[in-house]
C-alpha cells in the first residue's frame, strides 16, 4: 500500500493545492474518514511552521502540539471538521472550520475556546447496561445515562470538554437554529433555520437557512447546528 495521495485525487474540503506536485501526504487510519486532512499538510502548508516531515515529527515528539486537548506524535493524524489545534509553546489556537469554499480552514480562537469542541450527532444507540451511545461526526462517540439520552437525537449537536471529554452544551436541530453548511454550494455559510421541510421517501429533507443578507436552501445532512459564541473567532 502506496504512502502517497495523488493531490487531483484528494477531496476538495483538503486545503492543498492540485496541480503543483504530484503527490503530497496520505491520512494515516482515523477519525474523520476519507476526509480528514494529515496533521502535516496543516503545520507545513497551511501554517508554515515547519519545512519538512522530520521538523514535524520533532515539534510533535515535545508533546506541545494537542488536537483536541490531547498530545498528538503521528504527522499523519486525520483532521477534520470542528477539531481543534492547539500550539501550547506558541500559545496559539485553532478551531477547523469550512470556509465559503468548501475547503477546511483554520479559525483562530482564543485559549478559553480552545477548551471544548463541537460534535454533530450522526447515530444513537443503546449499549451493555441500558445506557446509550452518542456516535459523532468524526467518528467518536460519547456514552450519556439511560435517563438523559431522550434530550439527545441525531443531527442535534454537542459541545464536549476537551479535558473531562464531557458534555457541556447540547444545541437542537430544529426550526430557528443557528447553522452552518459544511459541504455543497453554501458551504461555509452562517445563519437561522428557517423551514426544514420533509421529504417523502428516501430523498435528503431539504431545509431553507436565513442569513443577514439572504436566504438560501440546501439538504439537511449539509448543515450544522452550532452556537454563535462557539464558531466566534479570537477577536485580538
Amino acid at each position: 500500500m502506496t504512502n502517497h495521495q495523488k493531490r487531483l485525487a484528494v477531496p476538495n474540503s483538503w486545503p492543498v493545492e492540485r496541480k503543483t506536485d504530484t503527490f503530497t501526504v496520505k491520512a494515516d487510519a482515523g477519525p474523520h474518514g476519507r476526509s480528514g486532512v494529515p496533521l502535516l499538510i496543516l503545520l507545513r502548508d497551511v501554517l508554515e511552521y515547519v519545512d519538512t516531515r522530520k521538523e514535524a515529527r520533532y515539534a510533535l515528539n515535545q508533546d506541545s502540539v494537542l488536537v483536541n486537548g490531547d498530545a498528538i506524535s503521528d504527522e499523519e493524524r486525520p483532521i477534520g471538521m470542528f477539531d481543534i489545534l492547539a500550539f501550547t509553546e506558541r500559545e496559539e489556537y485553532y478551531r477547523v472550520f469550512p470556509d465559503e469554499g468548501g475547503r477546511l480552514a483554520l479559525t483562530s480562537i482564543d485559549a478559553e475556546s480552545a477548551g471544548s469542541r463541537l460534535g454533530r450527532i450522526t447515530e444513537k444507540t443503546t449499549v451493555s447496561g441500558g445506557d446509550f451511545q452518542l456516535t459523532l461526526h468524526d467518528g467518536a462517540n460519547v456514552r450519556v445515562d439511560a435517563d438523559a439520552a431522550d434530550e439527545y437525537t441525531p443531527k442535534d449537536s454537542i459541545v464536549i470538554d476537551n479535558d473531562s471529554k464531557e458534555i457541556v452544551a447540547h444545541f437542537v436541530y430544529e426550526e430557528g437554529a443557528l447553522v452552518t453548511s459544511v459541504a455543497g454550494q453554501h458551504a461555509g455559510r452562517i445563519g437561522t433555520i428557517e423551514t426544514i421541510d420533509v421529504t417523502l421517501g428516501s430523498g435528503d429533507n431539504a431545509v431553507t437557512v436565513e442569513t443577514d443578507d439572504d436566504t438560501y436552501e440546501t439538504i439537511e445532512k449539509y448543515v450544522v447546528v452550532i452556537d454563535e459564541n462557539f464558531v466566534g473567532g479570537d477577536d485580538e
